[in-house]
């Protein structure tokens, strides 16, 4: 679904190294409808669709259950703060990373007040 783009250059080659590992989780597979949906109108009307937050709570909590190492939590959104050499090294000091990447409009405000 996603792995193509990490099956290249510097991503490719730490990987084979063995300086990364990268898991993929499909958010869909923690969706309770017939449709496995993700995403919804923003609470209260507006424009565009968020990412919902029951989907995205169940993933963090299943990925946490298969391994409990502490990892903080990334959401990757415009709003957010760039991405720079700072940054890379402040989040290579953790042992893992949970990086969430945003999705039409981004997320629904829960899921930033709790991950």
């Amino acid at each position: 679904m996603f792995q193509s783009p990490f099956e290249e250059s510097i991503f490719k080659r730490a990987t084979d190294n063995n300086l990364v590992r990268l898991e993929i989780h499909n958010f869909r597979d923690f969706a309770h409808d017939k449709h496995h949906a993700v995403d919804d109108s923003p609470y209260g009307g507006g424009a565009g669709m968020l990412l919902k937050p029951e989907p995205l709570f169940e993933a963090v909590e299943d990925v946490l259950r298969e391994d409990p190492t502490p990892a903080p939590v990334i959401l990757l959104s415009p709003q957010g703060r760039s991405f720079n050499q700072e940054v890379a090294r402040e989040l290579a000091k953790h042992e893992r990373l949970i990086i969430i990447c945003g999705h039409y409009e981004g997320f629904d405000e829960r899921v930033r007040e709790h991950l």
